[in-house]
C-alpha cells in the first residue's frame, strides 16, 4: 500500500507517487537567519526530517534540499543595529541553526542553498519572466503581474478578487495592481547590493526559493513544505514564478505544518513570549523537545508550555526505561529461557501498526501510542520467569528500528549506565549475597544520586532513570 499524504494543493489525501519510481524530490523553506531559530522554526525542521526519515526507511531515495534566506529586510536592520555585515550576521546564526538542529538530531539537508549564492540564476530567472510578460520593471524594482497567472490562488483556495496582500508583499504606487508583489528590489543607500539590469538591488523573498528549488531539484519537484503560515503568500507566490517561467507544474505535493502556540496565545514579541531554542535546549533534553514535537499530527497546531513538555518527558522516560531494563536483563541473565515466537509475533503486529499509521499522512502521534504498544508489551515479557536473548535482542532492535524513524534515542543505558555504574551494581549484588547490607544500601544511594534507581524484583534486579 503506498503512503498517503495529505496534499494542501487538492486539500485531500492521496497516494503518494513520485515522479521517478522509488526517488523523491522534497523542498522545505528554511529559516531567515538574522536569529538563532524559534520553536515556531524547529516544528518544520522537526517535522520534515522524520518525513525524509521515514521515506527513506519505506525505500525511497530522497534528495533533500533546504534553503537559508541570508539577506532581506531583517538582516540589514539587524546589520545596521549591531554595526556588522550581512554575510557576518548570518554566517553566525547558520552556525547556530546547524549546532540546534543536531542537538535535535535532524539531520543536514543533502543541500542547504543560500540566496547569496544564486544572484546570477536569480536575475536570469526574472529576466525570462519579463521576456514572458509575467513581470515589468518600474523605477529600479521588479514585479511580478499576478493576474496574468490564471492559476494564482490555487494553493490557498481563493480567487485574485479575495486575495489580500500579504505582509511581506509591498505597496506602492509604482504597481500596475496592488496584488503585484516584488521580484527585484532597489537598494536604498547603504544597503547591501546586486548589480543587475534594473540597478543595484537585492531579490524580492519569493522569487529565492523558486530559483533555489529549480537549481537543485530541476523543474518540478515532488514535495514542497512548510509551515501553515508560508500557504499564501509565499508559495503561492512560488507556485505562479515558477509555473509562468517554466510551463511546467511546480511541486506534486504540498505540505503544511500547523501553528505554534505558547501558553494557548499566539508566539509574538509584543506578548514577550517568543521561545528561542537556543534557550529551550540550555533546561530541556532535546530528544523530549523532539518527542514533544511528534505527539501532535504535524497537520494540527501544538501548545507548547511546561506542564505538556514534562508530560512529553515522562512519556520518553516510560519508553527509555524499558529498553533499559531489556538491556540490564540481558546483562544478568544472559542464556536464560527459550527463544519464544508467540513474543516475536506480537512485536512484529506491533510493528505493523506502526508502519500502518506513518503510512496514514506520517502520523508521528499515533506512531508514538504505538511505541508505547512496544513498551508495555516488552514490560510484560519482562514479567515473565524466564527470557530469551533472543526475544530481548529484538525488542531493541524494533526499539531502535522505530525510533530512528522518527528521530528518537530511547538508549538512555548507554548514557547512564557507564563502566564505573555497572560496576558498582556488581558490587551490590555481591555486597548483597553476602548479607551486608549497609554497603548494599550505601551503593543504592550513590546510584540514586547519578539518576539510577534500583529495583529488586522476583526475577532479578531492574534498574530506571529517576
Amino acid at each position: 500500500m503506498a503512503i498517503q499524504l495529505f496534499n494542501s494543493l487538492s486539500r485531500e489525501k492521496e497516494p503518494f507517487i513520485p515522479l521517478e519510481e522509488g526517488k523523491v524530490k522534497m523542498y522545505v523553506c528554511g529559516p531567515t537567519v538574522y536569529n538563532y531559530i524559534h520553536i515556531g522554526n524547529a516544528r518544520p525542521v522537526i517535522v520534515y526530517d522524520t518525513v525524509r526519515r521515514y521515506l527513506g526507511y519505506r525505500g525511497y531515495e530522497v534528495t533533500y534540499v533546504s534553503n537559508f534566506t541570508d539577506v532581506d529586510d531583517k538582516l540589514i536592520k539587524a546589520a545596521n543595529e549591531l554595526g556588522e555585515e550581512v554575510p557576518e550576521i548570518a554566517s553566525r546564526f547558520i552556525k547556530a541553526y546547524f549546532e540546534n538542529t543536531k542537538a535535535l538530531n535532524c539531520d543536514e539537508a543533502d543541500v542547504h542553498p543560500r540566496v547569496t549564492d544564486h544572484m546570477d540564476e536569480i536575475i536570469a530567472f526574472i529576466e525570462v519572466l519579463i521576456e514572458k510578460g509575467y513581470a515589468y520593471e518600474s523605477q529600479g524594482d521588479v514585479y511580478y503581474r499576478t493576474r496574468k497567472f490564471e492559476g494564482y490562488g490555487k494553493l490557498s483556495h481563493q480567487s485574485v478578487d479575495e486575495l489580500k496582500v500579504g505582509a511581506r508583499i509591498e505597496t506602492g504606487d509604482k504597481k500596475e495592481d496592488p496584488l503585484d508583489f516584488v521580484l527585484w528590489k532597489t537598494a536604498k543607500p547603504g544597503e547591501i547590493s546586486w548589480d543587475s539590469p534594473w540597478g543595484a538591488g537585492r531579490p524580492g523573498w519569493h522569487i529565492e526559493c523558486s530559483v533555489m528549488a529549480r537549481e537543485h531539484l530541476g523543474d518540478t519537484i515532488d514535495i514542497h513544505a512548510g509551515g501553515q503560515d508560508l500557504t499564501f503568500p509565499h508559495h503561492e507566490n512560488e507556485i505562479a514564478q515558477s509555473e509562468a517561467h517554466t510551463d511546467k507544474q511546480f511541486a506534486r505535493y504540498w505540505m503544511h505544518n500547523g501553528y505554534i502556540n505558547i501558553d494557548n496565545e499566539k508566539m509574538s514579541k509584543s506578548l514577550n513570549n517568543f521561545v528561542l531554542v537556543n534557550d529551550i535546549l540550555k533546561e530541556i533534553d532535546p530528544q523530549v523537545l523532539r518527542f514533544f514535537m511528534l505527539s501532535v499530527h504535524y497537520r494540527h497546531p501544538i501548545n507548547y508550555s511546561r506542564p505538556l513538555v514534562e508530560d512529553a518527558a515522562a512519556g520518553l522516560d516510560r519508553i527509555r526505561t524499558s529498553v533499559a531494563n531489556i538491556k540490564h536483563r540481558l546483562h544478568v541473565s544472559a542464556g536464560l529461557g527459550d527463544h519464544d515466537d508467540m513474543w516475536l509475533a506480537k512485536a512484529e503486529a506491533v510493528k505493523k501498526e506502526f508502519i500502518e499509521t506513518m503510512d496514514d499522512d506520517f502520523n508521528t502521534a499515533n506512531a508514538i501510542s504505538k511505541l508505547f504498544d512496544l513498551s508495555r508489551l516488552a514490560n510484560l515479557y519482562l514479567n515473565e520467569k524466564n527470557t530469551s536473548p533472543a526475544v530481548l535482542e529484538a525488542f531493541l532492535g524494533m526499539f531502535k528500528e522505530l525510533g530512528d524513524t522518527l528521530g528518537l534515542v530511547f538508549d538512555a543505558a548507554g548514557e547512564l549506565l557507564d563502566e564505573e555504574i555497572e560496576k558498582l551494581i556488581e558490587k551490590r549484588v555481591e555486597a548483597r549475597k553476602n548479607r551486608d547490607f549497609a554497603r548494599a544500601d550505601a551503593i543504592r544511594d550513590e546510584l540514586k544520586e547519578r539518576n539510577i534507581i534500583l529495583e529488586d524484583t522476583a526475577q532479578g534486579m531492574r534498574w530506571k532513570r529517576g
